[in-house]
């Protein structure tokens, strides 16, 4: 087992990363304390792994929360469910709330915790590839809007993340190559070395090689974990992990979050976003065509959707690094630094937007 730390100053938590993990009675002891657990899981995650977890967890007084599977699920009704399973269950501040899944899950059930009587603990025990590389660490919580992507939410940093990997052999190979796209994103924002590494290992991620896969769920929530601790609520720093998801969010919006799972659509923004960049002189078209051939031999999606560049437009107006009604941009300096900037062409955005949407 390898077990990291996120420390933001007021909450310092670690990150467990290894095979097992959701059998290990000690581990789960040390980590996840009190007597009342909610379990917020859905439908298909709750039939593979809610049994024998909550097996583990006993004799705690526990209560289950299945939610619907899906991303158009991630909604302010479904976060009330799990309202009313705390308050159906007469669960008290000394609760601790346990997400069971993806990001989805890891999201909704955050921000349930962050908000029921104003803050109770919560744990992560992501069973995704995108979940244990990027959502379950850092505390960001929320739902979206029929407006945009994660337009409510919440700071609220978890007591722990559990990553159990044995939850990857179960994993659909199209959210695996979903969890992909995140781990490339460290690999051009913050390590070349990384991208070096996923340039040549992605034969044995795809295959599912237990050690590739645990390096890379490694490296990839070092790399957050660092982020996080200089800059926990996205003020400067931290917004350069979301490279491609300006473009990506809009995407997911624009199809009503059910055409594209959310790896696949920012492995989309990160190619347009390089893009932008080699339009703007940042990087060279060489730069670019690395990414893209990254993305396509990761299995993601290269071809973004004919929605309409002014609507793409609009949607990444909600974007919440939005500043004075300006959209900035995660953009490439070369592999592997990054920066954050509203400092460029409008006609250079508009001519991207009307080649890769119109």
């Amino acid at each position: 087992m390898q077990t990291l730390h996120v420390d933001v100053g007021h909450s310092r938590y670690p990150i467990a990363i290894g095979s097992g993990l959701m059998g290990n009675r000690e581990l789960l002891d040390k980590y996840i304390r009190g007597r009342d657990l909610l379990i917020v899981t859905n439908t298909v995650v709750a039939r593979l792994y809610l049994a024998k977890l909550t097996e583990s967890l006993a004799p705690r007084r526990m209560a289950e929360c299945i939610l619907p599977d899906g991303e158009q699920h991630k909604t302010l009704q479904t976060a009330g469910w799990v309202f009313d399973a705390l308050v159906g269950k007469k669960m008290n501040r000394d609760a601790t709330v346990l997400a069971l899944g993806g990001g989805v899950v890891g999201d909704i059930a955050g921000f349930a915790a962050a908000c029921y009587q104003r803050g109770i603990g919560y744990v992560q025990v992501p069973t995704t590839l995108l979940a244990q590389v990027d959502s379950s660490v850092g505390g960001k919580t929320g739902v979206n809007h029929a407006g945009g992507k994660n337009l409510i939410g919440a700071f609220y940093q978890p007591l722990c993340v559990i990553a159990d990997t044995d939850t990857l052999v179960t994993l659909p190979d199209r959210e695996l190559r979903a969890g992909l796209a995140e781990v490339i994103k460290y690999g051009c924002v913050w390590d070349p070395l990384l991208f070096e590494w996923l340039d040549k290992n992605m034969a044995k991620l795809l295959a599912r090689d237990v050690d590739a896969l645990t390096y890379a769920i490694g490296r990839s929530c070092e790399i957050k974990a660092t982020v996080v601790a200089k800059d926990e609520r996205e003020q400067h720093l931290r917004a350069i992990l979301n490279f491609g998801h300006t473009f990506g969010h809009a995407i997911e919006a624009a199809t009503g979050y059910e055409t594209y799972l959310h790896g696949e659509a920012v492995g989309l923004g990160m190619l347009i976003a390089t893009d932008m960049s080699r339009r703007l002189g940042l990087i060279d078209g060489a730069v670019k065509d690395r990414v893209r051939d990254i993305l396509a031999r990761a299995g993601l999606p290269t071809e973004p959707p004919r929605v309409g560049a002014a609507q793409v437009l609009e949607l990444m107006h909600m974007d919440k690094k939005v500043l004075a009604g300006a959209v900035r941009l995660v953009l490439l300096e070369k592999l592997g630094r990054a920066i954050v900037t509203g400092d460029y062409s409008r006609s250079e955005l508009d001519a991207t937007l009307k080649e890769y949407f119109a």
